[in-house]
C-alpha cells in the first residue's frame, strides 16, 4: 500500500489500538478496499514508540493518510498504576471529606471480607481545602464565593504541597456552574502552570461523591494524557501526517486530539470501545439482532451486549475502585487473556488477573518469563505450533512452555502436563463464563438467544469452548480477529455528549419546560463538533432521557424525539425496563433523572465487503494432534488456513483455523463455515 506523492487526495484510513501486550494497527485504502494489518509489542515505558513502530510497519506513506484513529489505555493505566500527577481538591468549606468518605460501602467482590480496607484515595486529605461560598439545591446563592480565600487556599496547595493539578467541586454546581467557572478563571489567572478541572464541565450531574471522583480522575490524568497526545501528534506531523488525528471515546465515536487533551476521561476505555463499535457494525450489517462481544487479548477479557444493533451503555462506571460519571459502553472487564498467569494459591489453581504482558511475556516467548500463562497452556494442548512465528520474528518454545506448566502447575497438583494445561483452560473459562453471566443472566437476558462475536488474539481460541459451556448457539469469528478492535475504530464517527441532571416527574408540563434545556444542549454539542471540523448540516443530534420508577435509585436511558408525548416515552421506558431487567412496574410513577444530547458528526463509514463467490471445497493444510474439550482427549484436528476456506462450505470439527494473528479452535461436536462476509460461523451440534 506504499504510495509516493501522487497528487491524488489522501485515501488511506488508519487505526491504532494500544493493548496491554500488543499494539494493533490496521490501514484500509477506501478506493480499493485493501487492508493491511500489523501487530507489534507494546512499549509501556515509551507508549508513543509502539504506535509509531506499528504505523511504520504498515508500509504506508503518511501523505496518503486521510485520518488516523487512536485507542489508548494511557489514562486507565495511570489510575490503575497510580502514576498520575499530585492532585488537590477545592470544595465548599465544611465539606472537605466528601471524597474520602465516599459511600462507605464495600465492593461486591469483598462483601464477605471482614478485614477489607478501602484503597488509599488518589487525593490525600491534606491536599483538600474548603473555601467559603454556597449555592442551594435550586442554584440560588446562599453565600458568595470568597475569591481571595480561594486564591490563598489554592496557593498553599501548590506552593507547600507541590500540587500540580486541581479539581474544583462545589455543591449543586450541576444546577448553576457560575461559582466553579469563576474559580477556574481565578486559578488560571494566578497559577497558569497548574491544570484546573471543574466538575460542571466534566459531569454536570447530581451525586456529589461520584461527581467529585470523576473530577479528581480528570485532574489526576489530564497532564499525562495531554503530554502524550501532544508528543504523538507532533511526531506524526513531523513524519508527514497532514490530516486529522482522532482519539477513540469510551462510549463510542471519536474526538479530535485537541478535545481529547482537554477531556482525558473520555478516552479511559477507548481501546475496548473500538471492539464494541466494530461488533455493533457487524450486528447491523450482518442482520444479527442480539450479539455478545467477546474480546480476549493478551491481558484482559472485555465483553458487552449488543441489542438491536446498539451496544448497551451506561453513564456511570467504575475505574478500579473509583466511580466515574462519563458515557461508556457497558463493558465487563476481567484480567483473563492469553498472557494471564497460572499460579497455585494454597493448593488451588488460579489464572490471572496478573498478566505476563509484553515484557517478559509468556514463558514460550523466551524473553525471561518465569510463570506459565494461558498461551503456554495452549502450546501444551497443541493449539499453537512450536515453530509458529509471532510478532518479533521469534518462534514459540514448546520446551519452555512445558517446563513452566509441568514444574509450577502439574507437579503440585499431581497430574500430567496435558491435564494441567486443560485445567488452566477450565479455570480461565470459568472466569469468562462468570463475566458473561453478569451482563446477561444477572440482567434478565438469556445468553442462548445471542450470538457470540469472538475476537482479539485469544478470543477465537476461547470463544467456541465458552459457547459450548453456556449453550450459545452460534460463534462468529470476524475477519482479522486479532486486530478487530482497530478495525472497529475505522468506522468511528465524531461524537460529543452533553448531560445534565434534572430531577422531575415524567409529565407533559415537565417535557415542555425541558425543551429549552434540550435546545441549549444541542447548541453546545453542535458547537463542539463544529470546532472539530464538522459542518452543522452533518450533525445528527440525538435526545435521551434517563428515567426510573419512583423509589428506584438507578435509571435507564430512553431515546426521545422532539415533541414526543409523555405517554409514548413511558411506554418505551416500560418496554426497555422489561427487556433489560425482566419486569416493569405498571402502577408506579416515572421520574426523569437526567437529560442528555449526543451529537454525531458523520466522519467515516464502515463496511463489510462480501466474500467473492468461489465454488469448490476448502483446502486442508494438514492435521495435528490437539486437545478436544468435547471428549477431553488428544485427537487429530484438521488444520486450515483461513485464506483457503471457501464460503458456505460446511465443515466439521475438530479443526484449527489459522489467521496471521490468531487461531480458531473448533471442537469435535461443532461445525463451521465461512459466511458471505468472511466470518467463520461455528455452531454446536445437538441441544446443550
Amino acid at each position: 500500500m506504499t504510495s509516493p506523492q501522487t497528487g491524488r487526495p489522501p485515501s488511506v484510513r488508519v487505526a491504532v489500538d494500544i493493548g496491554g501486550t500488543f499494539v494493533d494497527a490496521i490501514a484500509q485504502d477506501v478506493r480499493t478496499g485493501e487492508l493491511v494489518t500489523v501487530k507489534v509489542a507494546t512499549t509501556p515505558q515509551q507508549p508513543t514508540a509502539g504506535v509509531l513502530e506499528a504505523i511504520a510497519a504498515l508500509g504506508i506513506s503518511l501523505d496518503q493518510v486521510e485520518v488516523i484513529v487512536h485507542g489508548t489505555t494511557l489514562a486507565l493505566n495511570a489510575v490503575l498504576e497510580r502514576k498520575g500527577v499530585r492532585t488537590g481538591i477545592v470544595t465548599n468549606e465544611g465539606f472537605r471529606d466528601i471524597y474520602e468518605l465516599g459511600r462507605g460501602d464495600v465492593p461486591f467482590e469483598h462483601m464477605y471480607n471482614l478485614r477489607y480496607e478501602q484503597p488509599r484515595p488518589l487525593v490525600r486529605r491534606r491536599d483538600t481545602v474548603g473555601v467559603r461560598g454556597r449555592l442551594d439545591h435550586e442554584g440560588a446563592v446562599i453565600e458568595e464565593l470568597d475569591e481571595a480565600g480561594l486564591v490563598e487556599a489554592a496557593g498553599r496547595l501548590i506552593r507547600d504541597n507541590d500540587v500540580r493539578s486541581i479539581a474544583v467541586v462545589f455543591l449543586h454546581s450541576y444546577v448553576d456552574p457560575a461559582h466553579e467557572r469563576r474559580a477556574a478563571e481565578l486559578l488560571k489567572e494566578h497559577f497558569p502552570d497548574t491544570t484546573v478541572s471543574i466538575s460542571s464541565d466534566i459531569a454536570r450531574e447530581h451525586r456529589e461523591f461520584e461527581r467529585t471522583s470523576t473530577t479528581v480522575l480528570d485532574a489526576y490524568t489530564r497532564p499525562i494524557v495531554d503530554r502524550y497526545l501532544a508528543t504523538l501528534e507532533g511526531e506524526l506531523r513531523g513524519a508527514g501526517l497532514q490530516r486529522p488525528l482522532l482519539v477513540m471515546r469510551s462510549g463510542g465515536g471519536a474526538m479530535s486530539v485537541g478535545e481529547a487533551r482537554s477531556a482525558p476521561l473520555m478516552t479511559v476505555f477507548s481501546g475496548p470501545s473500538g471492539g464494541v463499535t466494530g461488533g455493533a457494525n457487524v450486528a447491523r450489517l450482518s442482520g444479527r439482532d442480539r450479539l455478545i462481544t467477546f474480546d480476549a487479548g493478551g491481558t484482559s477479557l472485555d465483553a458487552c451486549v449488543i441489542l438491536g444493533g446498539e451496544p448497551t451503555d451506561v453513564f456511570e462506571a467504575r475505574l478500579d475502585t473509583h466511580p466515574v460519571l462519563i458515557p461508556v459502553f457497558d463493558i465487563r472487564t476481567i484480567g483473563a487473556g492469553g498472557g494471564s498467569i497460572a499460579w497455585m494459591d494454597r493448593g488451588l489453581l488460579k489464572v490471572g488477573p496478573q498478566s505476563a504482558g509484553a515484557d517478559p511475556g509468556p514463558m514460550a516467548y523466551g524473553r525471561g518469563g518465569r510463570q506459565p500463562t494461558v498461551t503456554d497452556a495452549a502450546l501444551c494442548l497443541g493449539y499453537l505450533e512450536p515453530d509458529e512465528l509471532f510478532i518479533d520474528g521469534r518462534s514459540f518454545s514448546l520446551d519452555l512452555a512445558t517446563e513452566g506448566v509441568r514444574d509450577q502447575i502439574a507437579t503440585p497438583m499431581g497430574m500430567d502436563v496435558r491435564d494441567a494445561a486443560a485445567a488452566i483452560f477450565d479455570v480461565t473459562q470459568a472466569r469468562n463464563l462468570g463475566a458473561l453471566r453478569e451482563i446477561t443472566v444477572e440482567r434478565g437476558m438469556d445468553p442462548r438467544e445471542f450470538s457470540l462475536l469472538a475476537f482479539g488474539g485469544a478470543g477465537p481460541m476461547l470463544g467456541p469452548m465458552l459457547a459450548r459451556e453456556m449453550g450459545i448457539p452460534e460463534v462468529v469469528v470476524p475477519s482479522e480477529p486479532g486486530v478487530f478492535s482497530a478495525w472497529g475504530m475505522l468506522g468511528a464517527d465524531l461524537v460529543h455528549d452533553v448531560g445534565r441532571s434534572v430531577i422531575e416527574p415524567l409529565e407533559p408540563e415537565t417535557l415542555e419546560r425541558l425543551e429549552a434545556v434540550f435546545e441549549e444542549m444541542e447548541a453546545a454539542a453542535t458547537a463542539s463538533l463544529s470546532k472539530q471540523g464538522i459542518d452543522p448540516e452533518r450533525c445528527d443530534l440525538q435526545r435521551r432521557l434517563d428515567l426510573r420508577y419512583d423509589g428506584q435509585e438507578y435509571s435507564l436511558g430512553v431515546r426521545v424525539g422532539s415533541g414526543e408525548l409523555a405517554a409514548s416515552i413511558r411506554s418505551r421506558f416500560d418496554a426497555a425496563h422489561r427487556e433489560r431487567h425482566g419486569h416493569n412496574l405498571d402502577g408506579a410513577g416515572v421520574e426523569i433523572v437526567a437529560v442528555r444530547v449526543r451529537g454525531v458528526g458523520t466522519m467515516l463509514a464502515a463496511t463489510l465487503a462480501a466474500s467473492p463467490e468461489v465454488s469448490g471445497t476448502s483446502q486442508r493444510a494438514g492435521r495435528r494432534t490437539a486437545f478436544d474439550f468435547a471428549t477431553r482427549e488428544m485427537v487429530a484436528f484438521d488444520e486450515y488456513r483461513r485464506a483457503d476456506l471457501v464460503p458456505d462450505d460446511h465443515l466439521s470439527g475438530p479443526a484449527l483455523v489459522r489467521d496471521p494473528t490468531s487461531v480458531t479452535v473448533i471442537h469435535s461436536d461443532q461445525r463451521f463455515h465461512l459466511d458471505g462476509f468472511g466470518h467463520i460461523v461455528i455452531t454446536t451440534e445437538g441441544d446443550r
